[in-house]
């Protein structure tokens, strides 16, 4: 999956993010991306916050394992997650 990148430390997403919506929550592969819902509006770095507490609590990792690496303006964004690994972000995020 090309939206999932592993390494040695952690994996590095690649997410296509719809702000604004009713509620928070994964919708699937958007193109080459995971595409992720969330229900904070896109101001002043809000939805950027939700989605780092989205990630961290659906991953169990502690919100500072989870950085924003590019798209901080964008809907396009690569978002670096420490400390898991590939088999286990995709059995926490894809929707069944």
């Amino acid at each position: 999956m090309s939206w999932l990148q592993m390494d040695e430390a952690g994996v590095t997403l690649t997410l296509y993010i719809q702000p604004g919506a009713k509620k928070t929550e994964v919708v699937g592969l958007h193109g080459e991306a995971l595409k992720i819902r969330l229900h904070a509006p896109p101001v002043e770095g809000q939805a950027n916050a939700q989605l780092i507490a989205f990630l961290a609590l659906h991953l169990a990792v502690p919100k500072r394992g989870v950085t924003l690496l590019s798209g901080e303006t964008s809907r396009a964004k690569k978002v670096r997650v420490m400390g898991v690994e590939a088999r286990h972000v995709r059995a926490r995020l894809i929707p069944a």
